[in-house]
C-alpha cells in the first residue's frame, strides 16, 4: 500500500472524529485494524488432552507463528498511532504499551470533548438571529462559517432545513423578503451564498467561499 495515499495530519486534540476516520482506514488498508477489536481473543494454546496426547508439531508452528504475527501487528498499530500524534500527545501516550489502550483513551477523551464542541455549535446555529444594525450579508457570511464548521464535524444539517433557518434569523426589516423567498425559484445573497426555492417545503441552499 502506497501510505502516501493516506497522507494523516497530526492529530493535536482538534477534529477527532476526522483523525480517526482517516486512522480507521489506514489501519484496515494495512489489515492490523483488527487489532483495536475490544473483542479481540487471545491466541489459543494447544495443551496436551485429558489423556496425554501431546498437540502435533504442526499445531505447536501454527501456533508460534499466530502468535509472532499478532506481536508485530501489535507493534505495527500502535507505531501508527503514536506517529500520527502531536509531540504533546506523543509524550503522554508513549508509555504505553498497548495499541487498544492508547486507542480507548484517545476516543474516551477527545470523543466526549468534540460532542460537547458540537452541541455548542448546533446551540450557535439555532441561537444566531440577524439585527437591523449589520448588513444581511455579512451575518450571513458569520452564518456560513457556523454551518461550515458543523459540516466539517460530520453533523448532517437537510439543505431545506437550512433555508427555512434562514428565512426566520432575518432581521425585522426583512421579514415581506423573507415571505417571497418562499415562492421565488432562486435568491441570491452576495456573492457567497445562494437560496434555491422551488415552491414552499422544498428548498435548497448552496454556501461556496469567494
Amino acid at each position: 500500500m502506497n501510505q502516501d495515499m493516506v497522507k494523516l495530519d497530526r492529530f493535536d486534540g482538534n477534529n477527532f472524529a476526522r483523525w480517526q476516520d482517516k486512522m480507521i482506514f489506514l489501519l484496515t488498508a494495512l489489515k492490523i485494524y483488527y487489532i483495536l477489536d475490544p473483542n479481540l481473543l487471545p491466541i489459543e494454546e494447544h495443551v496436551p488432552t485429558d489423556d496425554g496426547t501431546q498437540p502435533s508439531v504442526e499445531a505447536i508452528d501454527k501456533v508460534i507463528k499466530e502468535k509472532k504475527k499478532r506481536e508485530e501487528d501489535e507493534l505495527l498499530c500502535r507505531g501508527h498511532i503514536l506517529n500520527t500524534l502531536s509531540d504533546r500527545l506523543y509524550d503522554l501516550f508513549t508509555e504505553m504499551k498497548s495499541a487498544k489502550e492508547i486507542w480507548t483513551v484517545l476516543e474516551f477523551k477527545y470523543k466526549a470533548e468534540e460532542e460537547c464542541t458540537n452541541k455548542y455549535l448546533i446551540a450557535k446555529y439555532f441561537d444566531f438571529k440577524m439585527v437591523d444594525t449589520k448588513s444581511v450579508l455579512e451575518q450571513v457570511h458569520e452564518l456560513q462559517v457556523i454551518v461550515n464548521k458543523i459540516r466539517g464535524r460530520k453533523i448532517v444539517l437537510p439543505e431545506s432545513f437550512q433555508v427555512g433557518a434562514i428565512i426566520a434569523k432575518l432581521p425585522p426589516s426583512w421579514k415581506d423578503y423573507g415571505k417571497k423567498f418562499l415562492h421565488i425559484k432562486e435568491v441570491q445573497l452576495g456573492d457567497h451564498s445562494l437560496v434555491k426555492v422551488a415552491g414552499q417545503g422544498s428548498a435548497e441552499i448552496e454556501f461556496t467561499s469567494g
